[in-house]
Parts: structure tokens; sequence; C-alpha cells
């Protein structure tokens, strides 16, 4: 039976973006393997099949605990024939690659989520991933983007083949998945006790520095109305100190934490606006569910983001730590339900290209030619 490795630093990567990937190889009959830190939602793989290897990973490409996490996936392969290795996450991506190099392994796709390197990025990020990404380019057969500004820096990088670098629609939404049923949006509602006439603004993502919440905690403080709310979904390792600041600057009235969610549909049917405020993303899953709900989405004015909003059409870009644009952009759509409502139904068009069947398309083209 035919082989394929997915590799990614941390398993959630692989559980929240890749199981359509997976089910795709197992469909055509492939053995399906993930080489990852396994944690507590391995089972979620397992349940579907899929051949799990703990590899000792860490986030930062400066601990030498991935010395051992090279090794681990040497053994991996060294014990397996892979028809085909798709990497991930900037780690994980440069040991797989590595390692698939030490062992010979042929073909290698690497999908790039977002460089950390990039546009208005600290030097050393370019010091450190810029380097990293030329160096392993010379053992990748093809380099997958999700945005304009990655595709044309992935063009520049010396890959053993030189006409293998695409782009592709992110990973793929399912647009069936998110409700607008009103039935669905008064249940929600009630359950975080919300009045019919509030705002909801929900924020998904990781309690990490890029996610940057606190430019939208400072601009909840300037917000005039008195019916705006706001809802964090997630967790991570800023989650205790952002609680800590809300709850000290007198704001956990409206600025409610409801940590790791699975009924995000639910929760946009809830909502009225959504916002992500990062430093820089790839092509954020986030707002393109927000956009699949049919919600306006307020986002910073930055890589990624600018690929799926487009200002004044789908939401409001506003510039990174600029928490008076924010709460400009918040007061806006909060007191406009109509350009709300048009907002919406404008992400609701934009976002058909990024459904998982034309994600699923256009993954199967390139891995057509490298299964070739």
């Amino acid at each position: 039976m035919k082989k394929i490795l997915f590799i990614a630093t941390v398993e959630s990567h692989i559980i929240n973006f890749h199981i359509p990937f997976i089910r795709y190889f197992q469909e055509k009959g492939f053995e399906v393997h993930v080489a990852t830190k396994l944690g507590s939602t391995q089972k979620d793989l397992k349940e579907i099949e899929v051949i799990c290897h703990n590899v000792d990973f860490e986030r930062s490409p400066y601990s030498a605990s991935n010395i051992k996490a090279l090794r681990q996936l040497i053994t991996i392969m060294k014990n397996n024939k892979f028809s085909l290795v798709h990497v991930h996450t900037p780690v994980g991506a440069f040991l797989g690659r590595l390692a698939a190099k030490i062992t010979n392994t042929k073909p290698v796709l690497y999908t790039a989520h977002g460089f950390h390197f990039y546009k208005g990025a600290p030097l050393k990020n370019w010091l450190i991933y810029y380097n990293m990404e030329r160096l392993a380019a010379r053992w990748t057969d093809g380099l997958i983007t999700m945005n304009e500004e990655d595709y044309e820096a992935a063009k520049n990088l010396p890959l053993r083949n030189k006409n293998g670098v695409y782009k592709v629609h992110g990973v793929g939404v399912d647009l069936k998945k998110y409700f607008r049923e009103e039935h669905v949006r008064k249940q929600v509602r009630h359950e975080l006790g919300l009045k019919d006439d509030d705002i909801c603004i929900l924020t998904v993502a990781e309690m990490i520095p890029r996610k940057n919440h606190i430019q939208l905690i400072k601009a909840m403080n300037l917000v005039k109305r008195n019916n705006i709310f706001c809802f964090f979904v997630g967790d991570g390792e800023l989650e205790k100190e952002l609680r800590q600041y809300v709850k000290s600057s007198n704001l956990d009235n409206i600025i409610k934490f409801l940590g790791f969610r699975r009924d995000i549909p639910e929760l946009l049917a809830a909502s009225d606006i959504c916002c992500l405020v990062s430093l820089h993303e790839g092509l954020p899953r986030c707002i393109m569910e927000a956009m699949a709900a049919g919600k306006p989405v307020i986002a910073t004015d930055v890589r990624g983001n600018r690929d799926l909003v487009r200002d004044g059409v789908n939401g409001i870009l506003v510039p990174v730590n600029d928490v008076e644009a924010t709460v400009r952009a918040i007061e806006s759509l909060s007191l406009d339900e109509k350009l709300r409502q048009k907002m919406g139904r404008e992400g609701m068009r934009i976002i058909q290209d990024f459904s998982i069947e034309n994600v699923l398309k256009e993954m199967d083209e390139i891995y057509r030619i490298y299964l070739s």
C-alpha cells in the first residue's frame, strides 16, 4: 500500500486544517501517516485510521529538543517508504525536509501557511526564518502558498523544482457548516446573556503575541456605547495575562473569555461583527469562517487579512496597533445594521472561491503532479 506522511509541529494544526486532505488520500487507497507532537486530541486522528508518530518538536527554532525531533523523523522515514511527504509549520517543515534529504525521501511538498519573514517583520525573523527557508528550499519539490505576498516571495527561493511554486485558496472552508437560521442565533445569544439589541463582537484566535488581542481590548475600553460586548474564543500562553488585564481595567463586564470551543458556527451565528487584529497572518481561517457565516470583519491591514477583507466592501481594515481606528470601525459597524448586512453578503460572495471543494480541486492538481 502506498504511504503519505504529513508533518506539522503541533497536533492541533493537523486536526484543524488537514482532515479533508487526509481523507482525500484515504479515499484513493493510501495509508496516511502523521508525524507531530501528539497531545490530547490524537484520538481524533486514530478514529479515522491515521497512523500517528510522536515527534518531540518545539516551536522555537532555537530549542535543542529539535535535534531529537530530527532523529525521530529520520527513523520514521527509514522505516517507511513514503510516496509523498507534505510538511507544514516552520520548524516541522524545516526538520521534515532535512530528514527527507538525509533519507533520500522524495517528493516533498511544503505548504507555507504564512512565512515568518514578511514586510515589516523584525530583523531576527529575516535572519532566522528567511535563511531557514532559503536553505530548505533546496530540498523542496513543491511550495504551496496562500497569499499574494508569500507567493511572490516563494518564487525567489531556490527550489529543487524551479516551476514548483503554487498559490491556493487557503485550507478550505466547508461553507455548508455555517448557520444563518434565526433560531440558532437566538438560542446562542440567550446562552451568552445577550439581549436582542446588543452587539456581539467575536474573535476566534489562539492567545499568543502574534494575535495581538490587546489592540481590541484597548479599543473596547474607549467604545462609548454600552451595548457592545466582545467574546474571545481560544486559549494559549497569554490567556491568564489577558484575563488579568481585562479585570484590572474593569472591562470584565463587556469582554468575556470562552476558552477553547468546538461550536464556532453556532457562535458565529450569534455574533454581529468578527474581529482579528493580528500582527501578521498567512490566510486566517477564522476570517474565512466569518465570511461564510455572512458577518462583516474588522481586521488589521496585514498580509493574509487583506487577501480576504476588501476594505469598505466586506469589512474594515485598520492599521496594526491603531486603537483609535479600531474604535471607529467598531462604532461604524455597530451603529449601522444595513451596512453589516451588506458587508456580510459581500463576504459570502467572495468566500465561494475558498470553499473546501474548490481547494481540494486545486490540491488534487498539485498532488497529481508529484504522485505521477
